[in-house]
């Protein structure tokens, strides 16, 4: 099950008893801040996860239809690491 950013803003404005334009204001707001600070450092919060930036290196990618190669530039990625506690919840 994987929830989508319009499935999370519902949820939020469903707990929060706010507008469904605000809840997805608010977690988008969320989301840059997390995004921005991880950059830098690892962002944790508790009893909740911990977000992390890690840097892909260049790769060799292919086109599965056409079989056509091409480099993939290094990229940094926003990771999560959910805690014991959300685990447990999810499981």
């Amino acid at each position: 099950m994987s929830f989508g950013k319009k499935d999370i803003c519902i949820n939020i404005s469903s707990k929060a008893l706010i507008p469904k334009d605000k809840s997805k204001d608010f977690f988008e707001a969320f989301l840059n801040l997390v995004s921005s600070k991880s950059k830098s450092k690892v962002v944790k919060i508790s009893n909740f996860g911990t977000f992390y930036c890690k840097n892909t290196p260049q790769r060799l990618g292919r086109n599965p239809k056409t079989k056509e190669e091409f480099i993939i530039t290094k990229r940094s990625k926003l990771f999560f690491k959910p805690s014991n506690k959300i685990r447990s919840i999810i499981n």
